[in-house]
C-alpha cells in the first residue's frame, strides 16, 4: 500500500517503483495506492491472505487492521521510490503484524518509532493529513473566487454573486474546521473528529473570544485547534476507563462531549484571541511589505520548494501560502503565485537540461524527462525527483537556484494566483499570467544552464 499527504504524485511513483523492483526480482507485486480520489487496485482479502508479506509505504495515517498476523513492514513513501528493491527483500524478514488489544496506544507508540526511524515526525504526519483534506475545499473555493471576479469586479452580477459565495462565502469559511478536524482525526481516530472541528469553527469566528467580527485566528488557529482536540481526546481515552460493555457510549457520547466542551473552551477563553491577534498582524506586515522583503521572501519559498520536492519543506512552504488565501488579499495571492512558479521549475528544468545533454543523462533519465514537462506544466515538483535520486549533489543546488529565480521575479512582477493547485491549468486565472510565465522559463532555464554545467558526460558502458 502506498499513501502520501496529498496523493498526488509520490503516491503512484511509489507504486511504480515497487512494480518494477518486483518485476525485476522475480516477485509478484500488488500495490493498492490511497490517492487523492481514495483507495485504487483495492487489495482483495484474498490476496491479503495469500501475501508472503505486506508493504506499507505511507506518510499518512492509514488503517492496518486488515494485514493482521502478516508479515508488516512500515516505512515512508520516499523510501519506496528510491530503494523498493532493498524494502521488497526485508518485508520477506519482516515480524508478523499483530495490533493487539490497546490498538490505540500501541499504534500511536508505533507510530512514534516509525516517525522516528524514517525521519519524518508524527507532528508533521498529523498535519499533513489536515492538509491533504483540506485542499480540495482550497482549490475549488480560490477557483470559484477568481472566476466571481473575472465574470463582474465589481460583483454587482447574480452570478458573479453566487460564485463569491460558492468560494469565499462557504469553501474558504470551511477549510479551517476541516484542517483541525482531520489533524486531530489523525491523533486519536474519530472520537476527535468533533472536538477538531468545533475548536477550528471557533478559531473563524472572532465574535465569540471577543476580537472582533472581521477577526480570524485563520489556519494558524486550525492548526492549533486540531493537535490540542487530537492530544486532549488520547489523553481522555487513556485515562477514562469503562466497563467493556460501555465502550460504544465511550466513543460516541463521552470522549466527544468532553473533547469538544474543552477544546471549545480553550479557544473561546485562551488560544482565539491571541492567536487572532498573530494573524493580523501578519497579514498586515504581508500588505506593508517592502520590494526587497518580497524579493527575498519570493526567493526564500522558491528554496524551500525544490530542496526536497514534495518533503517537509517544500509542504511547509506550500502551507503557508495556502493558509494564507484566506486573507484574500493581493499579497497572499502573490505569494501564492511565486510558490506555484517556483514548484513547476524543478521537473522543467531537469527536462531541459536532459533535452539540450542528453550524453549528460542515462536513457532512464531521458525518458523521465518527457514525463517531467506534463508534471512540471502541472505543478507536481516531484517529477524531478528520479534525478535527484541519482545526482543529489548537483540535481538538488541547480532547481533550488532556478526556484528560488522564478520564485523572486514573480513577487518583483506583482503576479497574483486565487488557485493554490493546477498549474497551466488555472493559468487563465492567474494575474499578469504572461509575466508569470517569462519568471518560470527564467528560472527553469537557469536551473538547467547551471546542472547541465555541472554534469559530466556518462561514460559509455563497455561490451
Amino acid at each position: 500500500m502506498t499513501a502520501c499527504p496529498t496523493g498526488i504524485a509520490h503516491t503512484f511513483m511509489a507504486q511504480e517503483a515497487l512494480l518494477q523492483a518486483g518485476k525485476k526480482l522475480g516477485h509478484e507485486v500488488r500495490v493498492e495506492t490511497q490517492g487523492a480520489l481514495g483507495a485504487e487496485d483495492a487489495l482483495t482479502e484474498a490476496e491479503i491472505r495469500e501475501a508472503d508479506a505486506v508493504i506499507v509505504a505511507a506518510d499518512k495515517q492509514v488503517d492496518l487492521d486488515r494485514f493482521r498476523g502478516k508479515r508488516l513492514l512500515q516505512t515512508s513513501v520516499s523510501a519506496a521510490i528510491k530503494e523498493p528493491e532493498r524494502l521488497l527483500e526485508d518485508a520477506l524478514r519482516a515480524p508478523t503484524f499483530e495490533p493487539g488489544e490497546s490498538r490505540g496506544a500501541l499504534d500511536e507508540i508505533q507510530a512514534a518509532k516509525h516517525a522516528r526511524n524514517q525521519g519524518t515526525p508524527a507532528v508533521y504526519r498529523h498535519l499533513m493529513n489536515g492538509v491533504s483534506h483540506m485542499l480540495p475545499l482550497v482549490i475549488a473555493g480560490g477557483i470559484f473566487i477568481a472566476l466571481s471576479t473575472a465574470i463582474d469586479i465589481n460583483g454587482q452580477s447574480s452570478l458573479a454573486q453566487a460564485f463569491d459565495n460558492i468560494g469565499g462565502g462557504s469553501a474558504f469559511k470551511l477549510f479551517v474546521p476541516v484542517l483541525a478536524a482531520f489533524i486531530a482525526q489523525s491523533i486519536a481516530d474519530r472520537a476527535a473528529f468533533a472536538a477538531g472541528l468545533v475548536g477550528g469553527w471557533i478559531g473563524t469566528q472572532g465574535t465569540m473570544y471577543h476580537a472582533g467580527p472581521n477577526a480570524s485566528a485563520g489556519y494558524l488557529g486550525g492548526i492549533i485547534a486540531g493537535f490540542v482536540a487530537g492530544y486532549v481526546t488520547l489523553a481522555l481515552k487513556k485515562w477514562i476507563r469503562v466497563p467493556r460493555s460501555l465502550e460504544g457510549i465511550k466513543t460516541v457520547l463521552i470522549l466527544p462531549v468532553l473533547s469538544v466542551g474543552i477544546v471549545g473552551l480553550l479557544m473561546i477563553y485562551v488560544l482565539g484571541h491571541p492567536v487572532a491577534a498573530l494573524m493580523g498582524a501578519l497579514s498586515s506586515g504581508l500588505m506593508h511589505i517592502g520590494a526587497s522583503a518580497s524579493l527575498g521572501l519570493g526567493a526564500l519559498l522558491g528554496l524551500m520548494m525544490a530542496f526536497d520536492m514534495g518533503g517537509p519543506f517544500n509542504k511547509v512552504a506550500y502551507f503557508f501560502a495556502v493558509g494564507l488565501l484566506a486573507t484574500k488579499t493581493p499579497e497572499a495571492e502573490m505569494i501564492m503565485a511565486a510558490v506555484m512558479g517556483a514548484g513547476m521549475v524543478p521537473p522543467l528544468a531537469m527536462a531541459i537540461s536532459a533535452f539540450a545533454a542528453p550524453r549528460k543523462y542515462s536513457p532512464e533519465e531521458r525518458d523521465a524527462a518527457k514525463a517531467a514537462v506534463i508534471l512540471g506544466a502541472c505543478f507536481i515538483t516531484e517529477g524531478a525527483i528520479p534525478f535527484a535520486t541519482r545526482d543529489p549533489l548537483r540535481v538538488i543546488p541547480s532547481i533550488m537556484v532556478g526556484s528560488a529565480v522564478t520564485g523572486a521575479l514573480s513577487m518583483l512582477f506583482h503576479v497574483t494566483n486565487p488557485a493554490p493547485h493546477g498549474g497551466i491549468f488555472v493559468f487563465p486565472l492567474i494575474g499578469h499570467w504572461y509575466l508569470f510565465v517569462v519568471a518560470i522559463l527564467v528560472g527553469a532555464g537557469v536551473g538547467a544552464a547551471m546542472v547541465t554545467a555541472l554534469k559530466r558526460e556518462i561514460q559509455a558502458q563497455p561490451a
